[in-house]
């Protein structure tokens, strides 16, 4: 039998089995109201980010004054109170240096034993009344310096009315005859007064002593190696030159020293030696010491 395609058609929809690919009315209207719901949808979404976006870079132009505003005035704040810690600072600086009101009441000196504190006093020329500040402690210092027993001072300032002083003395290790009378002479060489020496203490034989004399400086440097117990039976050191140092002892025993090298060493050997019994004990070459 032949077949007719329309009739091919009417019988298949007549027999109830729908076309997948067909769309009806109702159909067609559903998905275009679908379609047009979810296209609004998209475009509320697309506006409502975009006027956030806005509201953002809005918000944070609107901070961004707040923000450097208050730097800035923190910033003056600050500029403010170290203008006025500096004016004040300034103020007080002006009053303690031009009035009395931290002004030297008394001067104290330390330290003294054969200095007279009248003299030191004496020699500062430091004006009661004075202010403080305007005190040269350098200048004072290079005052009393100028004493001959007189090794080092220090002048400080003891707010709020005090100046003090601090001297440390001279200390004889050798005399040396003069025709005007012994003269003293401290570890440095330094010839700094002219009185009786002390009972112990060791005469010096040198022909130019002083503290850039190089003989003196050896034979000080031997009498300052020796122990205290040695240093008190020494009576006279002789130093033509530095190369030919000799000892005298208060009974009459000699040591040989020779040069100034080695000196600690000659020193700890004559200590030993000198318990032995003999009359000149000769360390000139501590690697072999004898006594005879």
């Amino acid at each position: 039998m032949t077949e007719v395609p329309g009739e091919a058609s009417t019988e298949a929809s007549a027999s109830g089995v729908a076309d997948p690919d067909y769309e009806g009315p109702r159909r067609r209207a559903r998905r275009e109201r679908a379609e047009r719901r979810a296209a609004r949808d998209r475009a509320v979404a697309i506006e409502n980010a975009r006027r956030e976006a806005k509201r953002k870079v809005v918000g944070q132009s609107a901070d961004a004054p707040k923000t450097v505003a208050r730097s800035t005035i923190r910033g003056l704040k600050v500029l403010l109170w170290s203008a006025l810690a500096s004016v004040v600072a300034v103020a007080l600086g002006l009053v303690l240096y031009f009035t009395p009101v931290m002004s030297v009441r008394s001067v104290a000196v330390n330290g003294v034993a054969a200095v007279p504190k009248e003299q030191v006093l004496a020699v500062a020329a430091v004006a009661p009344g004075t202010p403080l500040l305007q005190v040269d402690t350098d200048a004072v210092a290079e005052r009393v310096a100028t004493i001959r027993r007189v090794a080092t001072v220090r002048v400080q300032r003891e707010y709020p009315s005090t100046l003090r002083i601090t001297v440390v003395e001279r200390v004889p290790v050798v005399v040396k005859d003069y025709p005007d009378g012994p003269h003293l002479f401290d570890r440095d060489g330094v010839d700094f007064a002219t009185e009786p020496p002390p009972p112990t203490l060791p005469y010096l034989d040198t022909d130019n002593p002083g503290p850039t004399d190089p003989a003196t400086k050896a034979a000080l440097e031997v009498m300052l190696a020796l122990p205290p117990d040695v240093v008190a039976q020494v009576g006279r050191i002789a130093a033509p030159s530095v190369a030919s140092i000799a000892l005298t002892l208060t009974d009459g025993r000699v040591v040989v020293w020779g040069t100034n090298d080695r000196t600690e060493e000659k020193a700890l050997k004559l200590a030993a030696l000198l318990t032995q019994p003999g009359h000149t004990y000769d360390v000139s070459s501590p690697d072999l010491p004898t006594v005879k």
